[in-house]
């Protein structure tokens, strides 16, 4: 009889369980918090593939750099140019903390620009080196370089979309009661300065080399 009513005991108690996690799973979720979390695991991927593609572009620098210095060695300033900027970018730690991190975003950001704005004056340099223009090596960098512009407009924009409907999420009511209860915070996102900056990527230029240029035969 006893052991009856034990068991009997163990049985309500353990429904008692079952319905108390049952209705926190309810209201976990009318408060918006599988909609953080999925939001959270967007705004991950879509971070992954913008640090990808901005790896993808400095990883062509230095084939780039000396391509352009067999044709224009003494475009010294330009050329030291983007090797720095192409090592501050290199030496920024990149790590799933960079997004909870509104000053290492930050820093992460100016150094991409920096590198954008460098490569930028390189291309332009080059357009004053017709056998530069023709060599196989460069513009096969050049195409190379345009396509990894283009994905990473597309991954910036995917990541900025993410980041604002993640923020939204946890700074609404009543969802931003389960973001604080659980460690949800805001996420760093490209500023409106950066996002006209990279509406003006460098520019790849496959047309006829010009009549006429100062020096630089290889």
């Amino acid at each position: 009889m006893q052991s009856m009513a034990a068991n009997g005991g163990r049985r309500l108690v353990r429904k008692l369980w079952l319905a108390l996690t049952a209705m926190l799973a309810i209201s976990l979720a009318g408060c918006g918090y599988n909609t953080i979390q999925q939001q959270d695991e967007q705004v991950k991927a879509s971070w992954s593939e913008v640090v990808n593609q901005y790896q993808r572009r400095a990883d062509l620098v230095p084939n780039l750099v000396n391509t352009v210095k067999g044709y224009a060695s003494h475009e010294r300033e330009v050329l030291t140019a983007v090797t720095e900027a192409r090592a501050r970018v290199g030496a920024i730690q990149v790590t799933p903390e960079t997004l909870n991190d509104p000053k290492a975003f930050a820093q992460f950001q100016v150094a991409q620009q920096q590198l954008s704005g460098t490569l930028s004056r390189l291309l332009a340099v080059s357009e004053n080196y017709p056998q530069l223009k023709a060599d196989a090596g460069f513009r096969d960098l050049q195409s190379q370089l345009e396509g990894t512009e283009n994905q990473i407009t597309v991954a910036r924009n995917r990541y900025i979309q993410s980041v604002q409907a993640y923020n939204v999420t946890v700074r609404s009511i009543p969802s931003n009661l389960t973001a604080i209860a659980f460690g949800y915070k805001e996420k760093p996102n490209f500023t409106v300065a950066s996002e006209s900056a990279i509406a003006k990527p460098p520019q790849v230029d496959f047309g006829s080399p010009p009549a006429s240029a100062p020096g630089g035969a290889k």
